[in-house]
Order: structure tokens, then sequence, then C-alpha cells
């Protein structure tokens, strides 16, 4: 038995992680001795550990396990205490290796949350980081998209499941696209493993390996937004959040974290500044500044003259839209205009790219 197959044997068996692996390894001169004196190789599933049948059945499948034993497991995760002593990647192993921004907030963002998150991942990756979440709804799947938009842009997907009972299966199509872009999707188990409370926070720890930094985009107090940040701290990962609203409690987790110390980024350029100092960076991640440093400086966009002039209506619309969106019902109400002058206002102010339609028919300012 190789040192490989050992870790990946482990991964498969009851009761022990990282910590257990690295000590049995230390006693015994070597992770394969280790496996082999251990005594309890029975699955999680029950029955013996069958690693062989593990790796054929990925490879049948396209999927890669990658160990500590393996030259290209991401070496910022590897310096992480705990790293998974297996990973599952569908896609290209070598995106894990490369300089990298997480971006994790709550499922239930607002469009405000939303927004920020497509915007900061499309900017990043555009300036040569990989943006890592955790392909749940909400944040972390308009940060994959923010990426995925950016001109060669990368991005990676962590599972909080194994690789073929993929969670949440509404962003299985998410999933293939990130791949197929040039990225990956990762798991740290064994195949076969469904999604449940212990695996969400072992996933947000890999998140959080993965990068050098880690952004909350919007969460609320309590939520697992907040734990990842805690993983991040202790991981020695730069810790930063994107300020809201102060009433708004989809921003109370992000305003608390900047209270107690995380950086307060209110662009992809406080992100860029921050980084642009840490060692090891490598080609590519600094483009950005690069990029930056020709652009006009300005905190706010300038209206593009090409837009047709508006009537009254719109006029009147324009006043109660806001990044945040209003259903044409509380349109109706705020503007003292007829159900039919909002909705036909409206639709014209879509047509001239002043406005968004949001679900929910809500109407909002366009991004940017």
């Amino acid at each position: 038995m190789t040192e490989r197959e050992a870790y990946i044997a482990f991964n498969l068996a009851e009761h022990v992680g990282s910590v257990g692996v690295s000590r049995l390894a230390e006693r015994y001169g070597g992770v394969a001795a280790a496996w082999d004196a251990y005594p309890k190789k029975v699955a999680r599933g029950g029955g013996p550990v069958d690693w062989r049948t593990e790796i054929e059945k990925t490879e049948k499948i396209g999927v890669r396990i990658v160990t500590p034993a393996d030259a290209d497991y991401p070496p910022q995760l590897l310096a992480a205490s705990g790293h998974p002593i297996a990973l599952y990647v569908k896609g290209d192993v070598n995106v894990l290796s490369r300089p990298a921004v997480a971006m994790v907030g709550t499922r239930k963002a607002t469009a405000y949350g939303l927004d920020q998150a497509f915007r900061f991942a499309s900017e990043l990756a555009a300036g040569g980081w990989v943006i890592v979440s955790g392909l749940a709804e909400g944040i972390d799947a308009e940060s994959h998209r923010g990426a995925l938009a950016a001109e060669n842009g990368l991005t990676v997907g962590v599972l909080g499941s194994a690789l073929d009972r993929f969670y949440p299966e509404a962003n299985l199509s998410l999933g293939r696209e990130i791949v197929e872009s040039g990225g990956a999707v990762v798991s740290e188990f064994p195949l076969g493993r469904p999604p449940d409370r212990q695996s969400f926070p072992q996933r947000n720890h890999v998140v959080a390996g993965l990068a050098r930094a880690v952004i909350a985009v919007e969460a609320p107090f309590k939520s697992g937004t907040m734990i990842t940040m805690e993983l991040a701290a202790d991981l020695g990962r730069e810790v930063m959040a994107i300020p809201g609203r102060v009433d708004s409690q989809a921003s109370a987790g992000c305003l608390a974290l900047i209270r107690d110390g995380a950086l307060l980024v209110r662009s992809p350029r406080d992100v860029e500044a921050e980084l642009s100092s840490l060692p090891g960076l490598g080609d590519g991640a600094g483009r950005m500044a690069a990029r930056r440093a020709s652009e006009p400086v300005g905190d706010l966009p300038e209206i593009d003259p090409a837009h047709p002039p508006m009537d009254s209506a719109e006029i009147t619309l324009m006043r109660e839209v806001s990044d945040e969106g209003a259903t044409l019902d509380e349109l109706v109400r705020r503007t003292s205009l007829s159900p039919a002058q909002v909705n036909a206002a409206a639709m014209t102010l879509l047509m001239k790219g002043r406005v968004r339609f949001l679900p929910g028919n809500r109407i909002a300012l366009p991004r940017g």
C-alpha cells in the first residue's frame, strides 16, 4: 500500500480524521504503516473499508482524489491545521493551488448583497484571483457567477456533501459551468456521503483553508458565515467584511465583524491593496492593481449620455427605485401613479437600461 492509498483508506474509515492520522503516522513512521496497524478498518457506512473500489468509482466519473502525499495537493490548504486527508476534485486540480479569495454569505441575500457579491467576484477574478465559495444558494452562488462573468475568471466550489450527492441540487448546472470554465468543484467526503449538520462546518474549513483572505459579503449575526469567519481567523487568513445598512439583519454579522477588527472593504480595490503586500502571490494576482492604475479614479459611475431622456412618470418612478428593489404595488403606493402607469413606466425603464427586474416582481436599479 502506498502513502496515497493509505490516506484514501483512512478517509473512508470511521472515527478518524486529519489530526488522528497525523498522530498515527508519527507513531508508526508513515501513513501506510499506520493503516496496517490501525485496528478499526470499518467504513462509515458499515462494512470493511474498500479503498480500491472507491478509486475505481471516482475514475469512472472523472473525479481525481488528491491527498497530502500528492504533489498537487494545494499548499495553502496543506499548511492549515486540520486539513482534509483527501480531496475529491472534479475539474482542474491545479486551480486549487492558485492565489484565491473566498467569499461567503447568507443564502437569503438581499439585492444589495447579491450585487456586491457579483461585483467583488467579477473584478477580483478579472484581476487574477480564484474565487472560492461554498456553492450554496444566495451569496455563494452569486460569487461563483460573478467570477464566471469575468474574462478568464476561475472559481472553485466546495461542497458540503459528496460529489455524487451534489447539494443543493438547484446549483448542479452552476457546478458544471464552473468545471467547464476551467475551475473545479471539490469535496472532502467519500462518494455517497449526503449533507448533514457536521459536513457543512467541515466544508467551511476547506473554503477558508484554500484562500488567502475570506470576505463576508452579507450575513446575519448568527449564521454559518460567522463560523467560517472564525475558522478563517484561526487559520491566520485575512478576514474582511463588506458593510451594509445598520438596520438590516442581513448585514448584522458583517457589521459585528468590522466592529471586532475585520477589515472593512468597500470595493475590490480595497481587497487588492490589502493582499498585494502578502508574499508568494505569484504571477497574475496583481493584475488588478496594474489595470486599475490606468483607470480614472472615481467612486461613482458617470451617467451614460446614450440613455434616452425620461418622461415625467419615469422620473417619478426612478425617485422611488433603489438597489434593494420594490414591488409594483409598493411603487404604486409611493408614487400615486396608477398600476397601469407604474407597469408601463417600469417596462420602458427596463428597455432603457435604467432598472432591472428581480425575483418576486421587484424593480431595482441596475448593477453598478
